[in-house]
């Protein structure tokens, strides 16, 4: 079992809601439920696991935090950081928005600009980490941030009344898809499969599942720069041996079109990253892994993991539009 926050310790993250999605359900054909993590403290499910991860490092007597991020990580270390009145750096790529590098200074944080993409941010970082008392808080690469994401499952479990013939979420370094795998475990659902989504540009999961060994990427060339990791987790390659997962690689522009129709539908605005799951169901892919015999037909239900993204605004929409032509 996953380590739970210790008595009188709370978590950071809430119960996010769990609805249904009319909108979504017509889309795939079945009964679509959204896990909406963006409505975490910090506008992504990454508060689970990072504020799990600095409670335990605080504990054990951690003076500074640090953390490589593209944003939502690095909000998260940040948000927790202040929680636990204690100082955090966050290393980000020079790819990060003005708006995000607003927000984590706006929680204390000091924020130090690295490289043009998350691994070479992550490089300097762990330079940082070397100072004594210093704690490198890793975005997704960590037992226990798949600990704090597990509770997503829990969640799942306390709230719906049968389990889900499939769960689909985005993958970036593999964080929540290790989290869920964790969590399925807990709760006796091993056997539901798992949809992963990611952009072409940004996949670096596929391209390991495809070559059965980790591969890095040359470079990220995806608008979705959350998932921008160019090798994953060695964790999620294990996840796909334990457990069912089909991995799924989307567009730029069907994942920017699904940001758009889900601000239309649900009047909520998310990231590219978190676009490429609900692409899964906007496009048709569900029916087409049915057609295929890879999920049951029918589905009686399946759950959407809304994994969010905070570093999104109407305009930078309307940019990522005009940059792929969707106007």
């Amino acid at each position: 079992m996953a380590a739970q926050p210790s008595r009188g310790e709370k978590p950071f993250h809430i119960v996010s809601p769990v609805l249904e999605s009319l909108s979504l359900s017509r889309a795939a054909g079945t009964k679509v439920y959204m896990k909406l993590e963006n409505v975490q403290p910090t506008g992504s499910f990454k508060i689970r696991g990072i504020g799990h991860l600095c409670q335990e490092a605080a504990k054990k007597g951690c003076r500074r935090f640090v953390c490589s991020s593209g944003g939502n990580a690095g909000l998260a270390a940040a948000y927790a950081a202040k929680k636990l009145g204690l100082p955090v750096t966050v290393v980000v790529p020079s790819t990060t928005g003005p708006a995000t590098v607003r927000k984590l200074e706006e929680l204390g944080a000091e924020v130090e600009i690295s490289g043009q993409v998350w691994d070479e941010a992550n490089r300097r970082a762990l330079e940082l980490a070397q100072t004594e008392g210093w704690v490198s808080i890793h975005p997704f690469d960590h037992p226990s941030v798949w600990q704090g994401h597990a509770s997503l499952v829990r969640e799942l479990k306390d709230s719906l009344e049968t389990k889900p013939d499939a769960i689909l979420l985005a993958v970036g370094g593999g964080g929540l898809l290790a989290g869920v795998v964790a969590g399925l475990c807990q709760v006796g659902w091993q056997d539901v499969p798992i949809v992963t989504a990611e952009t072409r540009g940004a996949h670096s999961f596929h391209a390991a599942l495809a070559a059965g060994r980790l591969v890095s990427l040359p470079d990220i060339t995806s608008v979705a720069k959350c998932l921008g990791a160019k090798m994953v987790a060695a964790r999620a390659l294990e996840c796909a041996q334990e457990c069912q997962v089909i991995s799924q690689v989307v567009e730029d522009t069907e994942a920017v079109r699904a940001v758009e129709q889900f601000l239309d539908d649900e009047r909520m605005l998310v990231q590219p990253a978190c676009g490429a799951a609900l692409a899964l169901l906007y496009t048709g892919r569900l029916q087409r892994l049915q057609r295929e015999g890879r999920l049951r037909t029918p589905l009686a239900s399946v759950v959407v993991v809304v994994c969010g993204g905070s570093s999104i605004q109407a305009a930078q929409l309307q940019a990522l539009k005009h940059q792929l032509g969707l106007e």
